[in-house]
């Protein structure tokens, strides 16, 4: 399969995630255009089983993860699946995480190629990947205060490991978003390309990786990334803050209120409790 620009647009009836490959690259596609690519139960099970096909695969050298529509590279979480009550986790398998994906480390490679808004969760998948091309329009950020939530799904874990501590804490609270060029500055990113070059240089970047000796760059990851038995053991401390944190935050009353002023189209009135 040939690299395209990553503008593939759904029809009714499309799985929310679509799997190719191009030799020995597995290209996984968030596949709700609609909606952002935004993370209901369905996207999050077949991102996370795509992942996991990929790392038993022995013909999968690296993992390429996009998004449909060119708009959006994810916007988080269907916050009108949630709305409707709706679990957006996957059933018997939530070590996977947000979307199938934050706490499901590989050995394999994986390259997060973004375009567009990659916001909160979007975010949040860019940070759980190995390595980030961005398209020009992309804007990172975790806009979660504003909304008296919390950026759960490894933002407030990751972003200062991966950014200066100051940068990622300006980001943390204010909620402001970065471009591209400022992503990369600081590291977030590693390439910045125009958007219609993001997937071919993704792409080409795993081509580059699958080259090498699979056993040695998938140990050399392993080592890197600290994974031990499908797990990192490191994170373990930072997650039990983060789930006691969740808790707190979601019993609170800015947690209704943020989501509620946003769907009345106002400003929050909050009560810091």
């Amino acid at each position: 399969m040939n690299a395209a620009p990553d503008t593939t647009t759904a029809t009714t009836g499309d799985p929310a995630v679509l799997v190719e490959r191009d030799d020995h690259v597995q290209i996984i596609t968030l596949n709700r255009p609609e909606a952002m690519n935004a993370v209901n139960r369905e996207l999050a099970q077949l991102l996370g089983e795509a992942v996991e096909e990929a790392e038993h695969d022995s013909e999968v050298r690296a993992v390429v993860l996009t998004g449909a529509g060119g708009r959006a590279f994810c916007a988080g979480a269907d916050l009108k699946a949630v709305a409707r009550g709706e679990d957006i986790g996957v059933p018997g398998r939530e070590a996977w995480g947000f979307a199938g994906y934050v706490t499901h480390p590989i050995s394999k490679p994986t390259i997060a190629a973004v375009t567009g808004f990659a916001l909160g969760g979007g975010t949040e998948l860019s940070l759980a990947s190995d390595l980030v091309v961005a398209g020009r329009s992309s804007r990172f950020g975790l806009p979660e205060v504003r909304r008296g939530i919390i950026a759960a799904a490894g933002g407030i874990v990751r972003l200062p490991e991966q950014l200066p501590r100051k940068v990622a804490m300006q980001m943390v609270l204010t909620g402001d978003p970065i471009d591209a060029d400022t992503a990369h500055r600081w590291g977030l990113v590693n390439d910045v390309v125009d958007d219609t070059e993001v997937l071919a240089t993704a792409v080409a970047l795993a081509r580059r990786i699958a080259e090498n000796a699979p056993v040695a760059v998938q140990a050399s990851k392993r080592v890197v990334a600290g994974i031990t038995d499908g797990t990192v053991p490191a994170e373990a401390d930072a997650w039990a803050r983060n789930s006691a944190a969740i808790a707190r935050v979601m019993a609170s009353e800015d947690a209704r209120e943020g989501p509620r002023a946003f769907a009345e189209n106002r400003p929050p009135r909050w009560q810091g409790r």
